[in-house]
């Protein structure tokens, strides 16, 4: 009775396995990846030397908020963050910020990424309601969403010109906001670069085929943007005015981590925000499409996790790198994705981080 009992149970785990194996193997998978073979990841030394200056950053509203994806800078002088449940907030860094509560601005209802304030208040690339447009008294206005009879799939970064017109990305028309990571293993261009026409309404493709469009800055005379393609490790050069106009070029290959959003920092240069340094295991999928398949079939738990690293890198317009503020730890500052200053001090947000991070100017 007892040996048929374990017959019984060692059949049922080789069952198990065998579906398991099956799953993996053969189940449906709703990514077709390509083969891609990045470049070996840089040395980390120069400028890209791992350094501890992001733990010298206070912590605004920690444990109160979740994923301030990114912050921006208001006339008002508060800081505004877009949250992972859809509110944006803000706060006052004139202010204790050790024992300030978040003030709710606004609820999109959707996924507030990219934010930049403009002519006529703050304007949002929210990943699941499009380009919206709120008001200083936090009226909504969907400007956006979609561009030559597609809907955008994950609007996610901005900058608005002087004028009001909005350049943005549509990060992936294919995988939605949660859905990133296949975008990354697919190893396809879903990815736009877009501009809004305030004057007209019209939304216009400038570029298409990136891998991820994230992070988009425009130059401090607005004759040319920088665009962030993160599964390719790389920012571009998208010019707006003069003989180049329409032309985009690499001026930053081969980046040490995964650059995510962008921004014209008060001198004139620009902050990089890497949500996390290169990953080896991903570098050795990448060539695979068979072992990628089966990686998406897992489920997302036991997906490749990003380390927990803060990484900014401050670079000028030609992508030069100027200095990087790092916390290798990630304990008191992970995946940063969002960078503004305001002449003193850098605020910080995270995708999935519980804070926003206040680092004085050096």
């Amino acid at each position: 009775m007892r040996a048929s009992f374990k017959n019984k149970v060692y059949a049922g785990i080789a069952i198990l396995i065998v579906a398991i194996v099956g799953h993996l193997l053969f189940a449906g998978t709703p990514i077709e990846p390509l083969a891609y073979s990045p470049p070996e990841a840089p040395a980390m030394e120069g400028a890209l030397k791992p350094n501890e200056l992001l733990k010298q950053a206070t912590l605004a509203l920690k444990g109160q908020i979740q994923g301030p994806e990114d912050v921006a800078i208001g006339p008002d002088g508060l800081v505004y963050g877009g949250l992972a449940d859809g509110r944006i907030v803000r706060f006052d860094p004139a202010q204790d910020v050790s024992d300030q509560v978040p003030e709710e601005f606004a609820q999109t209802g959707g996924r507030p990424l990219g934010l930049a304030f403009g002519p006529g208040g703050l304007y949002v690339a929210d990943g699941i309601k499009g380009l919206l447009q709120i008001s200083m008294e936090g009226k909504i206005r969907t400007l956006s969403t979609g561009a030559n009879g597609t809907p955008f799939g994950f609007t996610d970064h901005l900058d608005v010109s002087s004028n009001g017109t909005v350049y943005f990305s549509d990060a992936s028309d294919r995988f939605g906001v949660g859905e990133y990571l296949y975008d990354l293993l697919e190893a396809k261009p879903h990815g736009r670069l877009l501009k809004y026409d305030p004057q007209t309404g019209q939304t216009t493709v400038l570029r298409d085929g990136l891998y991820f469009a994230n992070g988009v800055a425009l130059a401090p005379d607005e004759s040319y943007l920088l665009l962030n393609e993160t599964y390719r490790y790389r920012v571009n050069r998208y010019w707006l005015k003069g003989p180049r106009k329409g032309e985009m070029e690499v001026v930053a290959d081969n980046l040490p981590g995964f650059p995510d959003n962008i921004a014209r920092s008060s001198r004139g240069s620009f902050w990089l925000c890497l949500f996390t340094v290169r990953n080896p295991v991903m570098d050795f999928l990448h060539p695979h499409p068979f072992l990628k398949k089966i990686v998406s079939r897992l489920p997302k738990f036991l997906w490749p996790k990003p380390k927990p690293y803060g990484f900014v890198l401050e670079i000028d317009g030609n992508g030069q790198y100027l200095r990087s503020f790092q916390d290798p730890s990630g304990e008191n500052l992970k995946e940063v994705t969002g960078a503004k200053d305001d002449g003193k001090n850098l605020y910080l947000g995270s995708l999935h981080n519980d804070r926003i991070g206040i680092l004085p100017m050096q």
